[in-house]
């Protein structure tokens, strides 16, 4: 009788859920949990580990040292669309696909891309913050000056699901819109742009790219300054690329007139941090995916891919190269 597979949930979800979404391979499967969430429990856990379900909030990342001890791994499925957390180049390297699950949230981003433009265009959560304190500010939130978002040029910093779905929105609006996306999409609606070329024109820039070697600090002080005076800045895609400091002198230089952060370099930022007091950044945890309908896409593929896995079926959205055919090892 062939061996149940060893699959290893490191995503901080119930274990009754986790038993429940498997339960129809209940017997061609045994579901292992860490001890402790920690370095520790993670390193204890990885040498049986053959198919590893990631943790999606980054806690427990798996480094080279961690993908050099999971000997037996076959399999690693993040949770989510970003993988940086993960050495997928280890992975690689060890002959383990890597998986995301794409598109499954592009929807619930690409929405509060939209939803925070708008909350900077009116000044939204300013007026709120005012209101509650006892103010009627109706002049000064009119000095500020409010913008009708379908007056806004648009730029979109990634064209995958996620950029794709926000510069479609955006357009349905009536906004001009551009993109720019390391690989150019002849399908587009929007209009491609070379990065600086892109910012020069872009009233809100939406950054939807991955976090790689070559997009980290790709927004620093320079290219920020490449904007229009008092553009908007809407980040959805990781801290990294738009680093805080960069971010922060383009608002106090009044390059930026405002910005919307699901992301930050460091999650979560430090309670002193200078971003949790400025007047106008729009504040989010890292949560624009964070619907019901985006949570069901997730788990389903997760589900799905693992299953695939199981069964003897090739697995879909590798990420880092590696045949998506699993075979135990």
């Amino acid at each position: 009788m062939t061996a149940p597979w060893r699959i290893l949930t490191l995503a901080p979800l119930g274990e009754d859920l986790m038993r429940h979404l498997f339960a129809p391979l209940a017997d061609a499967i045994r579901l292992d949990f860490p001890a402790t969430r920690d370095r520790a429990g993670l390193h204890a856990a990885l040498p049986e580990a053959e198919l590893i379900i990631g943790d999606f909030t980054g806690k427990l990342g798996l480094d080279a040292e961690a993908v050099a001890l999971a000997r037996r791994a076959a399999f690693f499925q993040m949770p989510s669309v970003g993988t940086d957390s993960v050495d997928g180049a280890a992975l690689a390297a060890a002959g383990v696909p890597l998986a995301n699950v794409a598109g499954a949230n592009a929807r619930a981003v690409a929405e509060w891309a939209v939803g925070a433009a708008f909350a900077l265009c009116r000044h939204l959560a300013w007026g709120d913050r005012r209101v509650r304190e006892g103010g009627w500010p109706q002049m000064e939130l009119l000095a500020r000056g409010p913008r009708e978002i379908h007056t806004q040029r648009v730029g979109v910093l990634g064209y995958g699901a996620i950029g794709e779905e926000a510069a479609r929105l955006f357009g349905a609006l009536g906004c001009a819109v551009s993109y720019w996306s390391r690989r150019r999409r002849p399908e587009a609606s929007a209009i491609y742009r070379e990065p600086d070329d892109l910012l020069a024109v872009s009233d809100i820039l939406v950054v939807a790219l991955p976090l790689a070697p070559e997009t980290a600090g790709l927004l620093d002080a320079g290219r920020l300054g490449l904007l229009p005076d008092g553009a908007l800045l809407v980040n959805v895609a990781r801290g990294g690329i738009a680093p805080d400091g960069a971010v922060l002198a383009a608002l106090e230089s009044g390059r930026l007139a405002g910005a919307a952060l699901d992301v930050f370099e460091e999650e979560p930022p430090p309670a002193g941090h200078p971003l949790r007091a400025h007047e106008n950044v729009l504040l989010s945890p890292h949560a624009a995916g964070g619907t019901g309908q985006a949570q069901i896409n997730i788990i389903s593929a997760v589900r799905d891919n693992i299953e695939a896995a199981v069964m003897g079926r090739p697995v879909t959205n590798v990420v880092n190269g590696v045949n998506p055919q699993i075979r135990r090892r």
